[in-house]
């Protein structure tokens, strides 16, 4: 399904409401001025309220696991808005709030 694709300006949270931002950009492709991010690259989760009796809070990181199929930067699939992903160690997926909306990829 095609999306957005995300980018360093790109407001992504984990299910709970932590700030998540990628740990490394491509550094030769840009959107709206600003580098993309791959399903490379892990990001880091800040702020996660998720905090359980016990067990697996709060998110720490999280990974794109399903990208663009057809578009990529520095040989790796760009991290899109439509994508999947999972936080570490809680399980559940970050959740892309905004992003640029020019450039699309599938």
């Amino acid at each position: 399904m095609p999306g957005p694709i995300l980018h360093m300006g790109a407001v992504i949270t984990c299910a709970h409401g932590g700030q998540a931002m990628p740990t490394a950009l491509s550094p030769s492709v840009f959107v709206s001025g600003m580098p993309v991010a791959t399903i490379a690259a892990p990001y880091s989760v800040a702020g996660c309220a998720f905090v359980p009796p016990t067990g697996n809070g709060p998110c720490v990181t999280a990974q794109w696991i399903v990208g663009a199929t057809q578009v990529f930067a520095n040989g790796q699939p760009v991290a899109i808005m439509s994508g999947t992903s999972i936080c570490t160690p809680t399980g559940t997926p970050l959740l892309p709030v905004s992003a640029q909306t020019l450039v699309l990829a599938t």
